[in-house]
């Protein structure tokens, strides 16, 4: 899958490709290869020493510690069609030496284990890195593969790479390249360095010091060697690039991950990717028909059903048509219901503020940057708000608040504005303009655990409607934070709490140590969706600095002034982000409950488009989106087709029968999206069983 956009302007000029290895990459090379130097001479001097290997079958083989690879095991014992090995049950590679006793398992791509874990799609990813770093100039930022299939991340910097719309012929060009480059065999050389020696190899390249800044959490990284290009990838890896004989470039709609930002002109952030090694070795990969992955992408799938559309005249704000409407007003509704159930209670906030305010909160020093301002009054600036928590704190400090009051849970459905870079707009997952299910809750420390466990309750809720599989991950003090080292050593107390509430709830969730906001800890949760693919909408966030700034208090039961806990809350999330969540997970095919096209009634001949205007008449003022096909010059099954390709949940067909008597006549053939006939019933028993299916948010299609 291939993305290009501009980001600080585009690139103009004819396609040209370079064949040369440029001078920061010869250095590189040239320290990396003294290093692995380096590492091999000191471990020829070590005293060898014996070790024993087992084998899967029973066998043992003899080996010295340092020396013996699963590739020679492999030689030695006239196995064919290894590509990988697991070492006591970690995946090795294949040359890489084996320091002690152990159990080594041979893996190939004739068995299911090996097919899952034979190192192609990281492999690939090292080719294509290579092919697009010493062939078409790019930097590139980070390598890997996913369930999904490898991708590449870069950047074309030079005006000669026409990237502003990456052709076919483009995309093609660089599939021949990396075919030609796998057909070299070229080894993939494993190296261990620490970070001051990654540091040292990769110091011409500004995003891969970041990527190791950000995202190094050991004391040493694995850096590979194909062609004339190195890479930071996990493994393992084969031994050599002959076995990749496949690649096949895709479009995608995936956008570049912001956080990184150039001040140079002409630059252009590029993801590629492939679909999995499996599709393509096994065959199943059909190069004319476009991926799950690309039919589902909810960009198509807005334009296919008319929900919504983007236009120049408002970067990255969304402009949503009726059908797009009714889902974001549905999906609003629902939490707006749980919200009565819950306690929460809603307010409405400005949209444009002072920059005093956000002064005072401390998203000036820090977010001024991503804020959209404007200028009146001579020169007083102010900025539309990305988010709604300084306002909520200015509400609750408007009069003095008894511990009677808590917790206040604050719901705010306002519009946010981000100026987000224009390389990282993206369909609906990334815009400028958008709005969350928001709320802030104020409590005492002593609700905070039962606050917190409602909250996990409220998205398991909503998640389970969706048919979301999820987990949570707790996310501690980060460095640097926001506030003195008294207040997070309190908040560390608090992160006690929020382990116990995360017990209690009973969910799966797991520690991500130092990843938790400036402003205090957190939990996230992350969803898995219909094709396996994670997101992370739902948040849980602490916040210790807020209420300290505008000095927010309560009269406790003491009668003396205590400071609150500021919970910051989202289920969906952002409603953009969430509907393009939706539309892919559900493939367009959107539930009754949320689906913009609920009904299609067809009436046939005779008087029968009479009563049929009276059905559409009817669910229509029963809630439901309902159309009427009268059109005389389409047969029957062209318009059951039609309304099938439009994602109609269920069809109505209403032809006239001869000598029926009334109560027969108020009846209608039912058949639902996916061509099941459901049979000829009464219009008031569907009207009543849909009305039921509606209300109950179920994600059946049978009634």
């Amino acid at each position: 899958m291939v993305v290009c956009r501009p980001v600080l302007g585009a690139v103009r000029g004819p396609y040209r490709s370079y064949s040369q290895v440029c001078l920061a990459s010869l250095e590189r090379l040239q320290f990396f290869e003294s290093l692995r130097e380096k590492q091999n001479k000191k471990r020829a001097g070590a005293t060898p020493a014996p070790l024993s290997i087992r084998l899967a079958d029973g066998r043992t083989v003899k080996g010295t510690a340092g020396v013996t690879t699963p590739l020679l095991v492999a030689q030695s014992l006239r196995v064919k069609g290894a590509l990988v090995s697991t070492v006591n049950g970690e995946l090795w590679e294949l040359g890489r030496p084996v320091e002690a006793d152990c159990e080594l398992q041979l893996l190939g791509f004739d068995t299911p284990e090996g097919r899952q874990v034979c190192g192609m799609e990281d492999s690939r990813a090292c080719v294509l890195s290579g092919v697009l770093e010493t062939v078409f100039g790019a930097e590139v930022y980070r390598e890997g593969a996913s369930e999904f299939g490898l991708y590449c991340d870069h950047v074309l910097r030079n005006r000669q790479i026409c990237c502003s719309t990456f052709s076919s012929l483009s995309l093609s060009d660089v599939e021949e390249k990396c075919k030609q480059a796998a057909a070299l065999k070229l080894p993939l050389s494993r190296l261990e360095v620490n970070t001051e020696e990654a540091r040292v190899l990769f110091q011409s390249s500004k995003l891969r010091l970041q990527l190791i800044e950000d995202q190094t959490s050991g004391s040493s990284i694995t850096v590979y060697r194909c062609g004339d290009s190195l890479s930071v990838c996990g493994g393992p890896l084969l031994p050599h690039t002959g076995p990749l004989k496949a690649f096949k470039m895709l479009q995608s709609g995936i956008p570049w991950q912001p956080g990184w930002k150039d001040q140079q002109q002409d630059v252009v952030f590029v993801r590629g990717r492939f679909p999995g090694s499996r599709l393509i070795n096994t065959g199943q990969w059909d190069r004319t028909r476009p991926c799950d992955a690309s039919s589902r992408d909810h960009r198509r799938i807005g334009t296919d059903q008319e929900l919504f559309f983007f236009n120049d005249v408002s970067p990255g704000s969304c402009f949503f048509l009726p059908k797009g409407a009714h889902i974001y007003n549905t999906l609003t509704d629902f939490i707006k219901g749980e919200y009565r159930r819950r306690g929460f209670t809603e307010v409405v906030t400005p949209t444009l503020y002072s920059t005093a305010l956000w002064e005072r909160s401390g998203h000036w020093e820090h977010y001024s940057d991503n804020m959209f301002t404007v200028t009146s009054e001579g020169s007083h600036t102010y900025a539309l708000k990305p988010m709604n928590c300084p306002a909520h704190c200015l509400m609750f400090e408007q009069r003095v608040r008894s511990w009677k009051e808590l917790p206040l849970r604050w719901a705010d459905f306002g519009a946010l504005h981000r100026n987000e870079l224009s390389g990282a707009l993206g369909g609906l997952t990334r815009v400028r303009r958008f709005c969350q299910d928001d709320a802030h809750i104020f409590c005492a420390p002593e609700q905070l655990e039962t606050e917190i466990v409602s909250c996990l309750d409220f998205v398991r809720h909503v998640y389970q409607v969706f048919g979301f599989s999820f987990h949570c991950l707790l996310s501690t003090r980060p460095t640097p934070c926001l506030g003195e080292p008294e207040q997070w050593d309190n908040a560390e107390q608090v992160e006690q709490q929020l382990e116990r509430s995360l017990q209690q709830f009973g969910q799966r969730w797991e520690l991500n140590p130092g990843d938790g906001a400036f402003y205090g800890p957190k939990i996230d949760i992350q969803i898995r969706d219909a094709i396996g693919r994670q997101h992370q909408c739902a948040t849980i966030q602490l916040d210790f600095q807020l209420p300290l700034r505008f000095d927010l208090q309560y009269v406790g039961p003491d009668g003396q002034l205590h400071r609150p806990v500021m919970i910051h809350r989202a289920v969906l999330g952002s409603l953009e982000r969430m509907i393009a969540i939706l539309a892919e997970n559900f493939g367009g095919k959107w539930p009754l409950w949320l689906s913009p096209a609920q009904v299609m009634v067809i009436p046939v001949g005779g008087d029968s488009e009479s009563y049929s205007k009276q059905v559409v008449q009817e669910f229509r003022h029963a809630g439901f989106m309902v159309d009427l096909n009268s059109d005389q010059g389409a047969t029957l099954n062209k318009k059951i087709r039609s309304a099938q390709l439009s994602q109609y949940n269920y069809i109505f067909v209403k032809r006239p029968v001869v000598g029926e008597k009334e109560s027969e006549s108020r009846t209608v053939s039912v058949r639902s999206r996916g061509g099941k006939q459901l049979g000829r019933r009464p219009t008031e028993e569907v009207l009543t069983s849909l009305t039921q299916l509606r209300d109950a948010r179920s994600n059946l299609e049978e009634f």
